[in-house]
């Protein structure tokens, strides 16, 4: 299963320049409720709901989420191995939650801290 990263999901739908591959989408996608978020978020800033709106909701149509439950959040309050920002704990938590649920999950993120704080927890990264 592959965490999906914010970094991941606005490259694909902005078109930036390291976009992600099309095997990717065939992979079977989780993520924190926090993606939509961050997601809408993004896109409204820039303004881009009457053009790209459609398209995030194709998106998180794909994708299993994780919702900010009382284990995630609990995690998320606890120390990692590496500093971390406020919503990285929060995605960083939600992977910790899968795996002990016995879950094997790797993160597909383009957030070089997010990247080095999962690897610091032992997970994965989902490579190109």
């Amino acid at each position: 299963m592959i965490y999906l990263d914010t970094s991941v999901a606005l490259a694909h739908l902005l078109a930036e320049d390291r976009t992600p591959p099309e095997a990717l989408w065939r992979e079977r996608l989780i993520a924190s409720r926090l993606l939509e978020y961050e997601l809408w978020t993004r896109i409204h800033a820039r303004k881009l709901a009457g053009s790209h709106g459609n398209e995030v909701r194709a998106l998180l149509s794909r994708v299993a989420f994780v919702e900010l439950s009382v284990p995630v959040l609990t995690r998320a309050l606890e120390a990692f191995p590496r500093p971390v920002r406020t919503l990285d704990a929060l995605h960083l938590a939600s992977m910790d939650f899968l795996r002990r649920q016995g879950q094997v999950v790797s993160l597909a993120s383009y957030d070089d801290r997010l990247v080095e704080a999962a690897r610091a927890l032992k997970f994965a990264i989902y490579e190109e």
